[in-house]
């Protein structure tokens, strides 16, 4: 791809990734180090790979096609769209809120802001204040333009973080814990919550295709499709690089220490980030802080854009009717409200509401990933346009390999 198409195209995927490394990396990879080394290596190592093609088919649709996922969803059958709207309006609420309670935490671990235990709801308040605005304002390219700043400091300050544990080697040895150890009916809702988020949830592939059409608008430039995928692709691994990185950290730092990570948001942060700098060095505490933040801050931004332009479209397609600037501020301020409420029912449980948000997440991905193969593989896209052999095989495997871990959860929830 030529240096200027590449630039043209740059936006999609690193908002992608940005979105992706919040709650999954920052909680759910660092405590999977943490308390079980690399024992669980393998199940996100699965993740990424096997959700990969249905968030490479987003992007692929729209850069083929023009339009949305969500349209593509209408041209199947209208009740698919339907199923996917009611899907968004129940689970927006406890994603937004599981992302800003986690970045609020790290907001006043970051600037020392200490609050009574009946106000400790006014940081998320502040946050979904400040993204309502963010997005209000600016829309996309903003958006654009702040995630590419926030997603560059993440990156470097991360992998800074990982370099420098790999050097110091880990505070206590790992021991390798075989699967059937781990596999159990105490750990299958860690499992099932760590997959459910990582890289990302996959109905969020709704809102990267979005993102492609969007960021085609704005540059004015119609990339080919193998451009925009290579552009999408560039991100998804870096934030699936990234959750290795986060695991290895929680690894080396925790894992056979008798140090533990709080079950609340402000709790975690400190932890996280004097653990780390304690490890590290006392001069990496404002890197590791400020990385915490800026990565959270990035996924409450995307996340809350991501809910409401998919929603605003969904209905926008089911009526018939043109979209609005209206809807769009409606919808992020229904979404700030639902997410704020949501924190103050669940706030005195950090934990629970993390696992509620990904596991609604991890349910409801096979049914998105068997949509998403459908569209591509559907004559709206040219024999040259569709994904090769190899992705057709993989997809299959990862439909299977979904419905497998969303059935397993359910046969959790009935006998244990």
């Amino acid at each position: 791809m030529k240096r200027g198409a590449f630039f043209k195209t740059l936006g999609p995927g690193i908002l992608f990734a940005s979105t992706a490394i919040g709650v999954s990396h920052l909680v759910q990879s660092t405590r999977a180090g943490a308390e079980y080394g690399f024992g669980l290596l393998v199940f996100i190592l699965a993740a990424n790979l096997f959700k990969w093609p249905f968030f490479e088919f987003g992007s692929r649709y729209a850069s083929a096609t023009g339009r949305s996922l969500i349209d593509g969803y209408q041209l199947l059958h209208s009740a698919y769209l339907k199923l996917y709207l009611v899907i968004n309006l129940l689970s927006m609420f406890f994603v937004n809120a599981a992302v800003t309670f986690v970045a609020a935490g790290f907001l006043q671990f970051l600037f020392g802001i200490e609050l009574p235990a009946a106000y400790y709801y006014l940081p998320s308040l502040a946050l979904f204040a400040f993204t309502f605005s963010f997005l209000a304002l600016g829309r996309y390219a903003v958006l654009d333009a702040g995630i590419k700043v926030i997603g560059t400091f993440m990156l470097l300050s991360t992998l800074l973080a990982f370099f420098i544990a790999l050097f110091r080697g880990p505070e206590a040895p790992l021991v390798w814990q075989p699967l059937q150890t781990l596999v159990r009916p105490a750990t299958l809702p860690f499992i099932i919550g760590l997959m459910g988020w990582m890289p990302s949830a996959i109905d969020s592939s709704t809102w990267n295709s979005l993102w492609t059409t969007e960021r085609i608008k704005q540059s004015g430039y119609q990339p080919s499709v193998n451009e925009t995928v290579f552009e999408f692709n560039l991100g998804y691994w870096i934030s699936a690089g990234l959750s290795l990185c986060f695991v290895v950290l929680g690894a080396f730092l925790l894992y056979g220490t008798d140090q533990t990570l709080p079950n609340n948001n402000v709790g975690f942060a400190s932890g996280v980030v004097r653990l780390y700098a304690s490890n590290l060095g006392d001069w990496t505490f404002p890197i590791i802080a400020a990385a915490g933040f800026t990565i959270m801050l990035g996924t409450c931004i995307g996340v809350m854009d991501g809910y409401a332009r998919s929603t605003v479209r969904a209905v926008a397609v089911l009526r018939n009717k043109p979209e609005s600037r209206q809807q769009y501020l409606f919808w992020i301020s229904l979404i700030g409200l639902g997410g704020f409420g949501t924190i103050r029912f669940f706030m005195t449980s950090f934990t629970e509401l993390i696992n509620l948000a990904t596991t609604i997440s991890f349910l409801i991905a096979p049914l998105i990933a068997f949509l998403n193969y459908r569209l591509v593989f559907s004559e709206q896209l040219l024999a040259s346009q569709r994904p090769g052999r190899a992705m057709q095989v993989l997809a299959v495997v990862g439909i299977g390999f979904l419905t497998l871990f969303s059935l397993g959860m359910g046969f959790y929830f009935l006998f244990f």
